[in-house]
């Protein structure tokens, strides 16, 4: 920790010195939507259904007749696709959100921004293409302010690949956390404009991933992350470990 080179050696430095109440904010997955509304605009926000913390609220009378997703807004994953709500076990459904309500993803390699978050229920509606897909999912990892790579996450309710672009939209030759290449997906027509907007989200921070989804040339924003794959992301080859370490700078004097 005195001096990390590496780019997940980087993550768990950053875990421990970078700490403020804008992280908290932004790792709450409620309480981001109105920290997007001050910097970017409610524009860009997926339309909120419903938040709660009662999950004895999630029933059919208080959701819509369209698709829509159910999440947890204190941890990562834990997601419930709903696209017609007329085939859904309600009771399994609230027992699995009580348990995720009872979750500490806090105590999940080191994470603390997730501690002092208020566990509740948040129902938005679920994104779709015209083809009736999950639109693919748009990472773009800024280092210092600035987007220094774009992952894109392929069919990830099926068979989850993944791509990694660089600012350019060159494909890089690395992959993370073990997925392979997908098919080559052509540059969003509204790439500029996501670019523009997460490196608004990341003039705040050292390090920030930005998700987005892009409908047509409509962008939807997704989440805020700090610490991509909690610093403990695997890379193959190894050197982009160490690659990446040197583009992500920090706030040390090793001298």
């Amino acid at each position: 920790m005195r001096n990390p080179q590496s780019y997940n050696e980087k993550l768990q430095w950053l875990k421990l010195n970078d700490r403020s109440k804008l992280h908290v904010q932004c790792a709450d997955k409620y309480a981001v939507r109105q920290h997007i509304k001050q910097k970017i605009g409610e524009k860009y926000l997926i339309p909120l259904i419903k938040e709660t913390k009662n999950v004895e609220e999630i029933t059919p009378d208080n959701l819509p007749e369209y698709p829509f997703i159910i999440k947890t807004n204190h941890d990562s994953g834990g997601i419930t696709i709903v696209r017609d709500k007329q085939t859904i076990e309600w009771s399994k459904t609230r027992k699995k959100l009580a348990k995720q309500l009872k979750s500490t993803y806090a105590n999940h390699k080191g994470e603390w921004q997730y501690k002092d978050i208020e566990p509740r229920l948040v129902v938005e509606k679920l994104l779709l293409t015209k083809e009736g897909d999950i639109p693919s999912d748009y990472k773009l990892h800024c280092f210092n302010g600035k987007v220094v790579y774009t992952q894109v996450d392929i069919g990830r309710q099926t068979n989850h690949k993944r791509n990694l672009y660089d600012i350019n939209w060159n494909l890089l030759p690395f992959k993370y956390q073990g997925y392979q290449n997908g098919e080559l997906i052509e540059k969003p027509l509204v790439y500029n404009k996501m670019v523009e907007i997460a490196e608004r989200l990341a003039e705040d921070f050292i390090c920030l991933r930005v998700d987005l989804y892009v409908i047509g040339y409509d962008i939807y924003f997704g989440e805020l992350t700090f610490h991509s794959g909690s610093g403990f992301g695997k890379f193959e080859p190894k050197q982009w470990d160490y690659k990446l370490g040197e583009m992500l700078k920090l706030p040390i004097n090793n001298h």
